[in-house]
């Protein structure tokens, strides 16, 4: 039985998000996101203007005067949103956990698809597969799906990021769109992010607080890592130890972009003190404009 609070935040999202689809994402989308090409539709007669490449001369030999085809967008897509659920994913310095806005953000990208008549399918994963709803299309669907993403509990801490791709290219057989919404906290991955990039039109999110890149002078600070249950001091106070904390935060960082540009991985930085809105905008505008 799913809690109440669980379908109140379903119903709370799924209000947020119907906004943002109508307001902001169906259009860029639907610009962004091709069909697989176009297929015939029907026959018209020849008008001044139209291409004559286009001119089918078996109706034309037939009726005696000009007639093209007319051809529509194959729009049909496959989406499927592949969310970390990590242990990792648990954590905010600001109002919402990581988690949290990936969750958000997902049924952003859910509701969008549905819009264009796409299906949606989702994937969660720690270091294994936790979840898997194959593509389906329609709101019932998606809602599904948003529940799922709010009501899931992690069964394990860590993050395979190379198994959930492993495992999208088994069961995603003709390419598709995928999201992926992850920290990226995790190793040994890029291979099969190689490999599923050439194969799908893959996205990375990267979620992301500010707490984990710039840590304030508050003392000396337990820290926890929910993946590996280590603990370790940090003394914040020292400038010193600040210093090689965010210098060493800032070399990842720049190495994980680095790869990113490489391979043509296109990554969208989601960060728990910001609004999503502006950065998945950005990446619209400017993924359309080099279409």
């Amino acid at each position: 039985m799913i809690p109440k609070e669980i379908l109140k935040k379903v119903r709370q999202i799924e209000i947020r998000t119907k906004g943002l689809v109508n307001d902001l994402f169906g259009g860029e989308y639907h610009s962004v996101f091709k069909g697989r090409g176009m297929t015939f539709s029907e026959v018209r007669e020849y008008q001044p203007g139209d291409d004559i490449r286009l001119i089918d001369w078996n109706v034309t030999a037939r009726s005696g005067s000009p007639f093209v085809k007319i051809f529509e967008e194959e729009r049909e897509l496959t989406v499927y949103l592949l969310v970390d659920v990590s242990r990792s994913g648990h954590f905010g310095s600001i109002t919402q956990f990581k988690s949290e806005i990936a969750a958000e953000i997902a049924a952003v990208l859910g509701f969008s698809a549905i819009k264009n008549n796409d299906k949606v399918g989702l994937i969660l994963f720690s270091d294994e597969v936790e979840q898997y709803i194959a593509p389906k299309k329609g709101r019932s669907h998606v809602l599904r799906v948003v529940r799922e993403l709010l009501y899931h509990k992690p069964h394990e801490k860590g993050t395979s990021i190379r198994t959930a791709l492993e495992f999208l290219l088994n069961v995603a057989k003709r390419r598709s769109v995928v999201f992926l919404l992850s920290d990226f906290l995790d190793e040994k991955y890029w291979s099969s992010l190689k490999m599923a990039n050439r194969k799908h039109d893959l996205i990375g999110l990267k979620m992301s607080d500010p707490f984990e890149s710039s840590i304030p002078d508050i003392g000396l600070v337990k820290v926890h890592d929910p993946e590996t249950d280590e603990t370790s001091w940090i003394d914040t106070g020292s400038t010193v130890d600040r210093t090689q904390y965010e210098a060493a935060i800032i070399e990842q960082n720049e190495k994980f972009a680095k790869e990113c540009d490489r391979i043509g991985f296109d990554i969208i930085p989601i960060s728990t003190d910001k609004d999503f809105v502006e950065p998945l905008m950005n990446y619209f505008k400017k993924r359309e404009k080099r279409i």
